[in-house]
């Protein structure tokens, strides 16, 4: 398997895709417990990973929050188009709204997808109707409430 990464390429054998498999599946998988999946030592795992990270292929290794258990149990998308001119004022605003948890720059009729969570449909109105007002200033928003997630993110190798 071939990946780019700037300028170059780097090649993930079976192995190198197995481990980053495993680590994917649970990033907090002992050492011990790659190596005998993949049917090395300890010290091989390590190395690999090592080579790995250093090759930027693993670029960290984190945890996963689920919103549904905090009692977040919808997720809003908010889709905006800046009004002329406003792109950087629109970014800054996004970056300083705290409720949006994640959003994309894409090309397209949209400019920003931003995705915030929430822990009742009763919660539209009175926490994205201040965001949205904010917003509203310089871009236009179109807001779509996700039903369910049919692909979650995927292991790109």
């Amino acid at each position: 398997m071939r990946n780019r990464l700037g300028n170059y390429q780097i090649h993930l054998d079976g192995t190198d895709v197995k481990l980053i498999e495993l680590l994917y599946d649970n990033a907090r998988t002992p050492i011990a417990e790659l190596a005998r999946a993949v049917g090395m030592t300890a010290p091989s795992v390590n190395e690999r990973l090592k080579r790995l990270e250093e090759n930027g292929v693993i670029s960290g290794y984190r945890i996963e929050v689920n919103p549904v258990v905090l009692g977040y149990r919808l997720m809003a998308i908010v889709r905006m188009r800046q009004h002329p001119g406003k792109v950087k004022q629109l970014e800054s605003l996004i970056e300083s709204i705290a409720e949006f948890v994640e959003c994309d720059k894409v090309t397209g009729d949209d400019c920003y997808i931003a995705r915030l969570y929430l822990q009742d449909i009763s919660d539209l109105d009175p926490i994205l109707d201040p965001i949205l007002d904010r917003v509203a200033e310089i871009a236009d928003t179109n807001t779509a409430i996700v039903k369910s997630t049919p692909v979650k993110r995927r292991l790109l190798l």
